[in-house]
This record gives structure tokens, sequence and C-alpha cells, in this order.
């Protein structure tokens, strides 16, 4: 299936019924080692985490904040190829390389002015292709307006968390 019927045939779901719009994405995690974690996503695929020895780990997966850059690389590589199809961007190949900066005083509580998280990403997008910088450009400006990874790590997103015992 084309990725312009793909655009096609949800717009026409969502304009029959504006609920089709709508799809909760699901991981269920274990604590297995000192840092290893186990868990399988809804759609059925395994995910191990871990940390390297440096932090207590076995290095057994990459760890949290490697997949973090790696979902906000991997689904800005999927927009790109989506709303380029749907804008008639052409490009011969796309890549890129996404870097995070961390301060572990915040992490580990020695400071509490430090964030514990990101202090800064960098995603560097390469493409290559018959088409004019600025219609790259463009293609970017739409990419970064909808890929859904980027909107959680550049808007706030309300985030809840239960604890049950037992």
């Amino acid at each position: 299936m084309s990725l312009t019927a793909i655009f096609d045939g949800v717009g026409a779901a969502v304009a029959a019924d504006v609920n089709n719009a709508k799809a909760t994405f699901k991981v269920a995690q274990e604590l297995k080692g000192v840092t290893e974690v186990h868990g399988t996503t809804g759609t059925g695929h395994r995910v191990v985490v871990d940390e390297p020895p440096s932090l207590g780990g076995g290095n057994v997966g990459a760890t949290p904040l490697e997949y973090a850059l790696a979902a906000i690389g991997s689904c800005q590589l999927i927009t790109y190829r989506l709303w380029a199809a749907r804008l008639g961007v052409r490009f011969d190949a796309l890549s890129v390389e996404v870097e995070g900066d961390i301060d572990v005083r915040g992490f580990f509580g020695l400071d509490p002015k430090v964030r514990p998280g990101f202090g800064a990403i960098r995603v560097r997008l390469r493409v290559r292709g018959p088409e004019t910088k600025a219609r790259y450009d463009e293609l970017r400006r739409v990419v970064d307006a909808h890929c859904p990874v980027f909107d959680l790590f550049t808007a706030a997103t309300p985030v809840s968390v239960e604890l049950t015992t037992g």
C-alpha cells in the first residue's frame, strides 16, 4: 500500500468517525536485575533496557536515554518519509544522528538546581536528493509540526503515575 493511500485511508476513516483517530500505545516492563528491564510492547515486540557498568548495570541493552534518542530520531525519519510522500518531495537518502547532553548531578540528587533529564538534544538530519534546500526546509517545518516524538520532547505532556502495593 502506498503512503499516499495510507494518508487518504486514515483521512476517510477519521472523516467517517473522529474516534477512529484515537489510539493508545502500551509497554509493560519488569525489573529483572540491578538495572536490567525487560518489556513487551503492545504490538508484541520485546524490549531490553539496561545501564552500563559505570551505573551499576550489565550493559545488556540500550539505556533509557539512548532509547529516547532513538525514538526521536526514528520518528523523525518515519515522519519525513510519510510527509515527503504526501507533499511530493523526493529524496534519495535520509539519515539522522541524535545526541543528548545530561548532567548526572540531577539524577543522583547531587544538585537540586540540575534537572535529571537532557539539558539539550541535537537532531542532525542529512538528506540527499534532487529538491532545492528551500523545499527540504519546507518539509522539515511540516515534519517538526507533525512528528509525535518530537512533540513529546518540545511540548509539555501530562503524565500521571499510579503506585500500588502488595
